[in-house]
């Protein structure tokens, strides 16, 4: 698995709370070729020194592979 990637601080704070508000996301993600999904966000966790969301559809994209959500691209500094 390659080196994990943190993104930063407020665009993480960012996810969870569309995952608390239960906010419908429409998600860009590169995961070797560029894939897009929408929904809800249902978890964001940790695992094995990576860290994920998993969508309601049951999609997990680790999050140094997104591109971005709703339109806002992620960021990678505190």
């Amino acid at each position: 698995m390659e080196k994990y990637k943190s993104i930063g601080c407020s665009y993480y704070d960012q996810i969870e709370a569309y995952a608390v508000k239960r906010t419908v996301c429409e998600v860009l993600y590169n995961d070797g070729e560029e894939k897009r999904t929408s929904g809800l966000i249902v978890d964001v966790f940790a695992k094995d020194g990576a860290e994920y969301l998993r969508m309601e559809n049951g999609t997990l994209i680790r999050l140094d592979h997104l591109v971005s959500i709703n339109g806002e691209a992620v960021k990678y500094s505190c």
